[in-house]
């Protein structure tokens, strides 16, 4: 995965969500990666995979 500082993502946003459309991209923030981008159809694929890993949810719970 791809790392750009915080900085670098900022100025470079077109860049940012053009390589993010590619592979995932973690930004860095003081050195430290703090969130990453990726494309709108991974975050959904993964977003389906959690959803079928929860539990049921039991009756009288809300």
């Amino acid at each position: 995965m791809q790392t750009l500082s915080a900085k670098d993502a900022k100025y470079g946003f077109g860049r940012l969500i053009d390589l993010a459309r590619a592979d995932p991209v973690a930004v860095a923030k003081h050195g430290r990666p703090v969130v990453v981008v990726m494309a709108i159809e991974e975050y959904q694929r993964l977003k389906a995979l959690d959803e079928c890993e929860k539990p049921p949810a039991k009756e009288g719970q809300g």
